[in-house]
C-alpha cells in the first residue's frame, strides 16, 4: 500500500494501481441518507429511492496507525465517517468504514478508473460481458421475462404479470468485479448496491448502508487473479463422478412416465446419468403452468413405488434427482411443524407472515435462527438423502421480502441479498453431514457473496425458450463467464430454456442448438419448461433423440478432460468455462469477444445462437487451432466456419496434451449404439 498526500488531496495506491484519488474539487467519497421502497411481486422487485441528502466529503484529516492509515472525513467540522486503509496478512488492500455518523445509510465511493479498461463480474450478468458503460443495481431477484424493456415479450410480461426484467436483473448479483487491468474489487455488504461504470475517470460504488470494508488486490496474470479471488470467497467442491456419465433428463408426470422416457432415451443411444423429476413431491396447476407442491416429501400418488424404483435405477446406472426450496406450503405438514416450533419469519408484531408465490402462499423458514437451520437440514437428510435422492435443484432464495421480521433482529432488507448464501449453506451442510459430498449434487440459480464455498454448481435460471440475446440461449454464455471469474466455475443451463409465455414456444432447432452448447459445459440437463405441452422435448421425434445421443457421446467422451478442469476449479479457482482473455492476455480483441468461450484450456466453443444459421463467424485468439470436424488448422483471427446442426463450431489447440482424446470427437459423435 502506498499513501501520498499533497496540498490538493491524497492518492491511495496498491501494487502500482491507484485505488482512491481525492481532492477538494473531486472528492472520492459522498455520504447521505435516503428512503428506499421495495415493492415485491412474486420475486420481482420495483425499487425506488428518495435521497434526503448527499454530501460531498471534501475535507479530511490523517492519522497514522500501526501499518495503516486512518482517513477522517468531515463536513462543516463534524466527523461523518472514517476509512482505515491497511494490508491484510495475504497482502490485499483492505479499507474499513468506521465511525459513521448515526443515521447515514447511503455511501457513494469513487474508485480511480482508466478510460480504456474493461470490467467483468458483478455476479452472474447475462446481457453484457464487459460491464463498462453501464450501471448495475445489485439485488437478488427474479431476473424477469425478456430482460429488455424495448422488447415485446418484456412489455407483455410487465403489463400482464409485473414480471418483465431489465439488463441488470439477475438471480445472482455480487458487489465484486474484475478489471482488464488485472485487479479485483469487493465491497463487503449485503445491502442494496449499485455499481456504476459509466464514467471514464472513476467507478462509483453506491451502497444503501455503511459497508463493512472494501478489498482490492491485483496480480500479474488472470489465472493468478482468479486464484486470489477464490482465496477470499472459496471454491465449489468437485462434481460427483456420475454427473459426467451423461445427460440428466428433466422428466415429470410420475413413475410410469419416467421409466418409459428413460427406456426410450437409452434405446435411442442417449447416455443418461440421471432422471431429474422436480415434481417428485406432487404438483399444483396454476395459470402460469405446472407448479410444484412445496411440501418436501415423496408423493406416492404421483410416484407409486418410487421408494424401491429409486434404488433399482441407481443399480442400473441412473441417479434420481428431485427438488426443494426454502419455503413451505401453507397448511401442509412441514408448514404446520415449522409454525408450531417457531421456525418461520413473522410480521413485526409476531403474527403470521406468508408470501404469495403465484396463486399459493408459503411460510419463510427463518435461516437466521440456528434451530430452524438444523430442522431444515433434517428435512433434507430424512426426506431426500435417506430416501435415496442423489441430487436436487435447490431453487429460489431470491424471495425474502423486506417487510418480514427475523430472529436475529436484523432488517430483512439487509438480510435479503445474503439469503441465497444461507440457503446454499443449508444444502451443503446437510450433504456434508450425511457424508455424501462426493456422491450428491445440488444446483442453484440464486446467489450472492460467499455462495462459492457451498453451491455445487450454478444453474443459469429461467431463460426464455428463444434465441433472444438478453434472456434466451446466448445469455447463458455471459452468465457462465461473469460468475466464473468470481469463483463459480461450474455452471450450466436448462437445455432448451424454461419460460414459455406470451407466444414463446421451444422448437426443435433451439433444443438441438442448446444441446450442442451443453455438451461443452460441465453438466448436461434438460428441462420440460413451465408449459411442457407447448415445448419441443428431447423425445418429441427420432431426429431429436438421435441428436441428443450424439451430444451425450461427445460429453461422456470428454469426461477425463472435464473432470480435470473441474478439479482445477476446486483447487485454484480457474473456471471450467473461461473468457478468451484468461489465456490470451496480450490480445486486445479477446477482451471484447462475446458468445464464445474456452472450455478448459484447450477447447474453444462458439455456439450457434442465431435461428436458422448454418455457419458461425467467430474469433480465434493467436494460437494454432484445429477445427474438430474438418481437421483444418487455423492460426487465429476472425473466421467463418460451416456449422450445420450436429457440428457446432468447436476447435482444439494443436499444442494440447489431449490431442488424441479431442481429435477423436467426430468419430465418437457418430458411434451410436
Amino acid at each position: 500500500m502506498k499513501f501520498e498526500r499533497s496540498e490538493a488531496g491524497f492518492v491511495l495506491s496498491h501494487k502500482g494501481h491507484v485505488v482512491l484519488r481525492h481532492s477538494h474539487s473531486e472528492p472520492c467519497l459522498f455520504v447521505g441518507m435516503g428512503n428506499g421502497v421495495f415493492d415485491m411481486y412474486r420475486g420481482n422487485f420495483d425499487i425506488r429511492d428518495y435521497v434526503v441528502e448527499r454530501i460531498a466529503l471534501r475535507c479530511f484529516a490523517l492519522k497514522s496507525e500501526e501499518q495503516a492509515v486512518r482517513i477522517e472525513f468531515r463536513h462543516e467540522g463534524e466527523l461523518k465517517i472514517a476509512l482505515l486503509a491497511g494490508e491484510t496478512p495475504e497482502g490485499r488492500l483492505r479499507i474499513d468504514f468506521l465511525d459513521a455518523r448515526e443515521g447515514l445509510n447511503r455511501i457513494w465511493l469513487r474508485l480511480d478508473a482508466d478510460k480504456d479498461e474493461k470490467i467483468y463480474g458483478c455476479g452472474e450478468q447475462l446481457t453484457y460481458l464487459n460491464l463498462r458503460g453501464h450501471n448495475f443495481p445489485l439485488w437478488t431477484s427474479e431476473p424477469g421475462v425478456g430482460r429488455n424493456k424495448s422488447t415485446y415479450v418484456t412489455w407483455q410480461a410487465d403489463v400482464k404479470d409485473r414480471a418483465g426484467g431489465d439488463y441488470y436483473n439477475t438471480n445472482y448479483p455480487q458487489p465484486s468485479f474484475v478489471s482488464s487491468e488485472r485487479y479485483f474489487v469487493h465491497l463487503q455488504t449485503t445491502a442494496y448496491a449499485d455499481f456504476d461504470f459509466r464514467n471514464a475517470a472513476f467507478h462509483e460504488l453506491q451502497c444503501w448502508a455503511v459497508p463493512d470494508y472494501l478489498l482490492f488486490d491485483s496480480e500479474e496474470s488472470f489465472p493468478a487473479l482468479v486464484h486470489n479471488i477464490t482465496g477470499v470467497f472459496g471454491t465449489q467442491p468437485e462434481l460427483p463422478d456420475w454427473v459426467l456419465d451423461g445427460v440428466i433428463l428433466g422428466i415429470q408426470g410420475g413413475t410410469a412416465i419416467t421409466l418409459e422416457k428413460l427406456q426410450k432415451a437409452r434405446a435411442a443411444g442417449i447416455k443418461v446419468a440421471g432422471a431429474w423429476c422436480q415434481d417428485w413431491q406432487g404438483i399444483k396447476m396454476t395459470s402460469f403452468g405446472k407448479r410444484l407442491q412445496w411440501d418436501w416429501q415423496w408423493n406416492p400418488d404421483l410416484y407409486p413405488g418410487l421408494d424401491t424404483k429409486i434404488h433399482e435405477l441407481k443399480h442400473d446406472g441412473i441417479r434420481f434427482l428431485g427438488y426443494i426450496n426454502p419455503y413451505v406450503l401453507e397448511d401442509f405438514p412441514l408448514y404446520k411443524e415449522a409454525a408450531a416450533k417457531g421456525y418461520l419469519a413473522t410480521r413485526a408484531d409476531g403474527s403470521k407472515y406468508v408470501v404469495d408465490f403465484g396463486e399459493f402462499y408459503c411460510g419463510v423458514v427463518d435461516f437466521t435462527k440456528p434451530e430452524a437451520c438444523e430442522w431444515y437440514k433434517g428435512v433434507i437428510k430424512t426426506n431426500m438423502i435417506d430416501f435415496g435422492l442423489d441430487g436436487w435443484m435447490a431453487d429460489f432464495g431470491e424471495y425474502l421480502p423486506t417487510d418480514c421480521s427475523l430472529a436475529n433482529g436484523k432488517s430483512a432488507e439487509i438480510e435479503h441479498n445474503d439469503w441465497p448464501r444461507r440457503w446454499a449453506k443449508i444444502n451443503h451442510e446437510a450433504i456434508e453431514e450425511a457424508g455424501k459430498t462426493d456422491e450428491i449434487l445440488f444446483f442453484m440459480r440464486a446467489g450472492y457473496t460467499g455462495i462459492q464455498r457451498y453451491c455445487h454448481t450454478l444453474w443459469a435460471g429461467d431463460q426464455c425458450v428463444n434465441w433472444n440475446i438478453d434472456d434466451g440461449m446466448p445469455s447463458v454464455i455471459n452468465g457462465a463467464l461473469s460468475s466464473g471469474l468470481l469463483g463459480n466455475g461450474i455452471h450450466h443451463s436448462d437445455i432448451g430454456g424454461y419460460t414459455t409465455l406470451h407466444g414463446m414456444k421451444r422448437d426443435r432447432e433451439l433444443f438441438m442448438r442448446w444441446a450442442e452448447m451443453a455438451a461443452f459445459t460441465p453438466m448436461m440437463r434438460t428441462h420440460e419448461g413451465n408449459r411442457p405441452a407447448d415445448n419441443h422435448q428431447f423425445d418429441s421425434d427420432a431426429e431429436t433423440l438421435l441428436h441428443l445421443a450424439r451430444m451425450t457421446r461427445i460429453f461422456t467422451h470428454l469426461k477425463p478432460y472435464i473432470k480435470s478442469a473441474v478439479k482445477e476449479n476446486t483447487l485454484t479457482g480457474m473456471p471450467v468455462q473461461r473468457p478468451l482473455f484468461m489465456h490470451y492476455e496480450d490480445d486486445a480483441l479477446s477482451y471484447e469477444v462475446m458468445y464464445e468461450y474456452l472450455f478448459g484450456r484447450d477447447l474453444l466453443v462458439a455456439p450457434v445462437y442465431e435461428q436458422g444459421a448454418t455457419s458461425r463467424k467467430l474469433y480465434l485468439p493467436p494460437d494454432q487451432w484445429i477445427h474438430i470436424w474438418s481437421g483444418e488448422h487455423h492460426q487465429g483471427g476472425w473466421v467463418e466456419i460451416e456449422a450445420p446442426i450436429g457440428k457446432p463450431a468447436v476447435f482444439y489447440r494443436a499444442a494440447s496434451a489431449d490431442t488424441v482424446l479431442l481429435g477423436k470427437l467426430p468419430d465418437i459423435a457418430d458411434d451410436i449404439d
